[in-house]
């Protein structure tokens, strides 16, 4: 990563106190040399983009593909994800989007884009505005109407190369079938390429495969060496030219990530390749694309564009270290997609399971001991999958069962040091190690540009497309769920020693700093989280200070989260265009009245998880195990919960402040259920596990109501 998260780090702490070749290597090296041998390419002179959909870094091998190995090690590299609107990404989509600058979909059958119809020596994409007349694609043909109100000559070759620079008619000024059609490269100031080889054979009837591979090795290795045949074949007539390739869609029902390279004047031989779209050094998504070409030859990007232009980052290593790297990125977000459905079902499994055995075995005051490791075990869970990025295991052989060995033994290292360190005889002791752990990892990764989130079980993939920077939903809930169970440990304390309005300035400020955190553009670029984190906030303040909570005031703090968001997010809006995170986009669609779909896709998305058979049943069985053990705390739990709230008073408002954000970040979140559910996930267990630590220090079990045993200040 960059070394601006330092910067975004003193910006938000200020706040908080204010992207058949089989040629022989020596022709490979030839090609490349009459490809480089011109002058350095100004900005506004001519781009050329290649599109091979489906091209991986793992079918490029000096042996396979020489000349897309020569030019890789002459240009920046990096992964592109190619998420358009489906879960998978036709060429006509990926073609669609680097048209519309936006991701875009055209619905229904999706295969290769149609065939356009020879107009003079250009050509013309066939009843063009349907796509928005019919499929509401409203912002196609926006790169080749801005090219060409600016005066620049396109051309195209391929029929995905022509919808990707047709301009709003569908008109393209040159136009080739294929590579090998084409005379004189330099008749366009913006070239595009469509090498279909790679994907062809996994296109039946004009719709993507819907298997994951349907080829074999050898076959896939036939098409890869097919294709950079092909980009050898014209590669030296290019001149000087920045190339731009890209393995635009994907090539099969299961997505990856893609190869992306960069050779132009200031792209490096030994770069990456990245874009502030994605916050990654690495990684660049197809809108990107459109932006890139725009912006380096001399054209202003229209509104609608949401891509950013493409940089280079120098960085170490030989070619063979880099390709390396990027093949292991898209190993691992394929293994987080693969294996996210396995983790949550057996986390929802673990967790009813954990209320059950808790309530047979609390009801006889049998086994505490166990339950009391079990409760911390599960509260360990969350923050060990993202302390695992910090290990290799996406290069073993075996990464996926590699990664939960992993968790499992971070979990347990973290269980044996919160029970057996000096503070395990402290009721809030365990409670506020596993606690001030998962905020201190979710905090320093967010100061770094969130290497630990990415390809994480419980945070987000390049793979998936869904975010790529800032805190998840799910880190959210984890985040503000151990942010005010640490404060409301530590102002347990100050209260007992009688300074009440430190604790409640502590509760306010730590959590404030966190909440910034969370919603400051570049940094968390969270909205929904900011929204639920300042009406938890402010319940666990106004508990500790001993005052009353009501409807009102909660509604109120809510309305004060929205508000605070808007402003965040209005001082993104301010800002250039191609710097602006979705906060400021929002801004912007609110102005122009095209927020709706956005609320209403959210909306969906929300309710839709109510029916999760991974996350309900965490909510119903957490949510029911409180209420039986406040109510029926004799016979539902030997009274721990509320021998915890006797022994450490302060515990009762940490976990509420939680249940707010919790429930209101499931209300404002598309992740809906997910956000309730992790931060009953954390905050049940470790509150059990204190009321036990309270039990066995052998107080007498309160009747539901009655005022328990007094507190000592000791016992904290």
């Amino acid at each position: 990563m960059s070394g601006t998260w330092v910067k975004r780090a003193v910006v938000a702490i200020v706040f908080g106190v204010s992207v058949a070749a089989s040629a022989p290597a020596a022709a490979a090296s030839a090609a490349f040399a009459a490809f480089s041998a011109g002058p350095e390419t100004a900005a506004g002179e001519r781009v050329v983009l290649v599109g091979i959909p489906g091209l991986m870094w793992s079918d490029i091998t000096p042996a396979d593909t020489p000349n897309l190995w020569r030019l890789a090690g002459e240009s920046a590299l990096g992964s592109l994800s190619v998420r358009a609107v489906r879960k998978d990404t036709c060429p006509y989509d990926a073609w669609l989007t680097v048209s519309a600058g936006v991701r875009s979909a055209v619905g229904g059958a999706c295969g290769m884009a149609p065939t356009p119809e020879a107009a003079g020596e250009g050509a013309v994409v066939p009843e063009f505005s349907w796509l928005w007349e019919v499929r509401e694609q409203r912002d196609a043909g926006t790169l080749g109407q801005a090219l060409h109100a600016a005066g620049r000559t396109t051309m195209a070759v391929g029929p995905g190369a022509a919808l990707a620079l047709a301009d709003r008619e569908g008109r393209v000024d040159v136009y080739a079938p294929s590579p090998a059609e084409v005379t004189q490269w330099s008749r366009g100031d913006v070239v595009a390429v469509e090498i279909p080889d790679l994907v062809a054979p996994y296109i039946s009837g004009d719709r993507l495969s819907d298997v994951p591979e349907r080829l074999s090795a050898d076959a896939r290795r036939a098409a890869a060496r097919a294709a950079d045949a092909k980009l050898g074949s014209f590669l030296p007539r290019l001149g000087s030219a920045t190339v731009l390739v890209a393995g635009l869609s994907d090539h099969g029902s299961a997505p990856h990530l893609r190869a992306a390279m960069l050779h132009g004047p200031d792209s490096g031989t030994a770069g990456t390749l990245g874009a502030r779209s994605t916050h990654r050094d690495d990684m660049i998504i197809v809108p990107d694309l459109t932006a890139t070409i725009l912006a380096r030859t001399g054209v202003a990007a229209p509104p609608a564009v949401v891509g950013v232009p493409v940089e280079t980052h120098a960085t170490g290593g030989n070619l063979d270290e880099r390709v390396t790297a990027l093949r292991t990125a898209d190993v691992a977000g394929q293994t987080i997609r693969d294996t996210t459905g396995v983790f949550f079902t057996t986390l929802a499994v673990l967790q009813v399971l954990f209320y059950i055995t808790a309530f047979l075995l609390l009801r006889r005051r049998d086994g505490l001991p166990a339950v009391r490791a079990a409760a911390v075990a599960l509260a360990s869970i969350p923050v060990s999958t993202y302390l695992v990025n910090l290990t290799p295991w996406a290069r073993t052989a075996q990464p996926a069962v590699t990664l939960f060995a992993a968790i499992a033994a971070i979990t347990a290292a973290l269980t044996v040091a919160a029970l057996a360190g000096p503070w395990r005889r402290g009721v809030l002791g365990p409670l506020t190690v596993i606690a001030a752990v998962t905020a201190a990892v979710l905090l320093g990764d967010l100061l770094t540009g969130t290497p630990l989130q990415l390809n994480s079980l419980m945070g987000y993939t390049g793979v998936v497309g869904a975010r790529y920077y800032g805190l998840g939903n799910i880190p959210f809930a984890l985040l503000a769920t151990a942010v005010l169970l640490v404060t409301t440990a530590a102002a347990d304390r100050l209260v007992r020693a009688g300074r009440k309005a430190v604790a409640v300035a502590l509760v306010a400020a730590l959590g404030a700093f966190a909440m910034l955190l969370d919603g400051w553009p570049g940094v968390g670029s969270d909205f929904g989280g900011v929204i639920a984190f300042v009406p938890g906030i402010a319940v666990t303040a106004l508990i500790v200070a001993g005052r009353r909570v009501s409807i009102v005031k909660l509604g109120a703090f809510c309305a004060a989260g929205g508000v605070l968001v808007m402003a965040i997010a209005y001082l993104d809006y301010l800002r250039p265009p191609a710097s602006q995170t979705h906060l400021g986009r929002f801004v912007g669609q609110v102005a122009d009245g095209t927020f709706l779909p956005v609320i209403s896709r959210k909306l969906g998305a929300m309710l839709s998880t109510l029916l999760s058979p991974n996350l309900m049943p965490v909510v119903l069985a957490a949510f029911a195990f409180l209420v039986f053990a406040l109510l029926r705390p004799g016979a539902a739990s030997a009274g721990v919960l509320p021998i915890a709230f006797e022994r450490a008073p302060m515990l009762r408002a940490g976990l509420l402040g939680a249940l707010v954000s919790g429930l209101v970040g499931m209300l404002v979140n598309d992740s809906g259920a997910a956000v309730l559910s992790m931060a009953l996930a954390l905050a049940v267990p470790l509150v059990l596990s204190a009321g036990i630590r309270a039990l066995q220090h052998g107080e007498p079990v309160p009747a539901a109501g009655s005022p328990g045993p007094p507190a000592s200040p000791a016992a904290a």
